[in-house]
């Protein structure tokens, strides 16, 4: 090792740091928007901006209001389990992911985190994006869905370092 250089714990720690940041940061984004909305769009209001309309919605569920039936406890509870667990898998991969895949976890888990947060003061999470064909989501579930894509696009890179003629 040369002077100056990061060791690999530096390394990884600073991985850490970055994704936990991001992820902090980017789901007090979205708090920040759906207080915003909750206080501007209060009154029935929407806002026409071409292709979406911000237009304020509750959902007690999940995705597409799956389990809206069960007490917000539960969801919040399993959400919760959920969330620990991605938690603790992206805290562990960092060691060793590429750069979209810690932007793909800080992502899925800042919305995640941020749902979390806003089903816990009343127990239905805001929405305020809304399309007219797709039902009304919020930035916290772009950041799930890209988050998403990100990490099954970057799983499929190969990781293998072999040349491909090379013999076994």
């Amino acid at each position: 090792m040369t002077t100056g250089e990061p060791t690999r714990t530096a390394r990884v720690t600073r991985a850490r740091v970055a994704l936990a940041t991001t992820a902090a940061l980017l789901a007090a984004l979205d708090l920040g928007l759906k207080a915003w909305a909750s206080t501007a769009l209060a009154d029935g209001t929407s806002v026409d901006l071409a292709v979406i309309q911000l237009r304020l919605a509750f959902n007690s569920g999940v995705a597409f209001s799956l389990g809206d039936t069960l007490p917000s406890g539960v969801v919040l509870g399993v959400t919760g389990l959920i969330i620990v667990g991605l938690g603790v898998f992206a805290w562990r991969t960092t060691r060793t992911a590429t750069l979209p895949m810690r932007l793909g976890l800080a992502a899925v888990l800042a919305g995640a985190i941020a749902n979390l947060i806003d089903r816990a003061a009343d127990g239905v999470v805001t929405d305020y994006l809304h399309t007219g064909w797709f039902p009304t989501f919020n930035l916290a579930d772009v950041f799930i869905t890209l988050g998403g894509a990100a990490l099954v696009l970057s799983s499929l890179r190969s990781t293998d370092s072999t040349p491909k003629d090379a013999a076994p």
